[in-house]
């Protein structure tokens, strides 16, 4: 059988509606390989999956998989399965590998395993600073970003692995064809030229909600450690985490304001014993070996810093406070807070409220 005709199998395998991963992991541990199992016929497939194997030959996915070969006959496109040797073995050891991968970009860097940094989709001006900050610093040691292209946190990570010329990885949601949200098109773009987007989805899937917490255990399974940097309570970001632990990954997060909504999720999971992180050496110290040449030093804070910073502080501030707090009127501080802001110092939150960024 040639490598195409094998390919297919595997695709008609894997683009019966209906017959989740599971299903076809049965098969493929009774059988071996999906051609096996269409050969083996509907009664042998049906004493292993149940009445549930009838779709496998009652389904023509003729056309979808017609569809995914073209798709990976395309530079820089390619289909992984679970018998190929590219596979990434990271995923081999989690408890339900995806059977196919669409990959666009660089497949080798799946088998790199990396650094997985995710968080809110509603971060903070200082939450994204330090999700670019982390991955810029991890990137720049050599470890390779995985993120999931969400806005916020996970395409500030992405970003920060580009600048350092660094390897990113995004998992996403979607049929491999498709760059949701629509906002992140260039970056995904450059992610696709410079290291590589991967889905487990079909072609052409669109943006489904629960289909984003199923590709997080990939995100996490690429991974050797995972990286939260702000998350409320529900995010999805803590899925990540909580499989992350089940895959016996490291989980790291940065804590945060105790006045903010998306700090109470990283503080959880320190409660429940993520280690806390406050510089990307405190994640390379636990996963990496390093040679005896200590980091170089954070430069010293400016003797000459604007004291209206040091009135402000680290946690978010209305300006009513900063009246109080500063004896100045609000005329006197506006002009002030504005040359901040254009130094990049500070940034403006809803509600006429003030965030020192470093």
């Amino acid at each position: 059988m040639s490598d195409r005709d094998s390919l297919a199998a595997w695709l008609r395998l894997t683009l019966i509606p209906g017959l989740g991963g599971e299903t076809q992991r049965k098969l493929l541990a009774a059988f071996g390989l999906p051609e096996a199992i269409f050969a083996a016929g509907r009664l042998a497939a049906r004493s292993v999956a149940g009445e549930r194997a009838d779709r496998l030959f009652d389904h023509d996915a003729t056309a979808a998989v017609e569809h995914a070969l073209a798709w990976a006959g395309q530079p820089g496109q390619t289909i992984l399965t679970l018998g190929d040797d590219d596979y990434p073995p990271a995923l081999l050891e989690i408890a339900d590998p995806p059977t196919v991968l669409y990959v666009r970009g660089n497949p080798a860097l799946l088998r790199r395993r990396g650094i997985a940094v995710v968080g809110s989709r509603n971060a903070t001006p200082q939450g994204i600073q330090n999700a670019e900050s982390f991955a810029r610093h991890l990137a720049g040691r050599g470890q390779c970003i995985i993120s999931g292209l969400a806005l916020g946190i996970d395409a500030a990570a992405h970003r920060g692995a580009l600048a350092a010329d660094g390897e990113t990885v995004a998992v996403i949601g979607t049929g491999a064809d498709r760059i949701y949200p629509a906002r992140n098109k260039e970056l995904a773009l450059a992610i696709a030229a410079r290291g590589v987007i991967v889905s487990e989805f079909p072609l052409g899937t669109p943006a489904v909600a629960h289909n984003f917490p199923r590709r997080n255990r990939i995100i996490s399974g690429l991974a050797r450690g995972v990286l939260v940097v702000e998350a409320a309570p529900e995010s999805g970001s803590l899925i990540t985490a909580r499989l992350a632990a089940e895959q016996g990954r490291e989980v790291f997060a940065i804590p945060g304001s105790i006045h903010s909504p998306v700090a109470r999720g990283c503080h959880l999971l320190i409660k429940q014993g993520a280690k806390l992180v406050e510089s990307a050496h405190d994640i390379l110290d636990e996963l990496v070996d390093f040679d005896d040449t200590p980091p170089p030093p954070a430069p010293p804070e400016s003797s000459d810093e604007p004291a209206l910073l040091a009135v402000l502080g680290h946690d978010p501030c209305a300006l009513d406070d900063l009246v109080e707090r500063s004896g100045q009127s609000a005329d006197q501080l506006l002009p002030e807070l504005l040359s901040l802001e254009l130094a990049g110092r500070i940034a403006t939150l809803p509600g006429n409220r003030y965030q020192r960024l470093r």
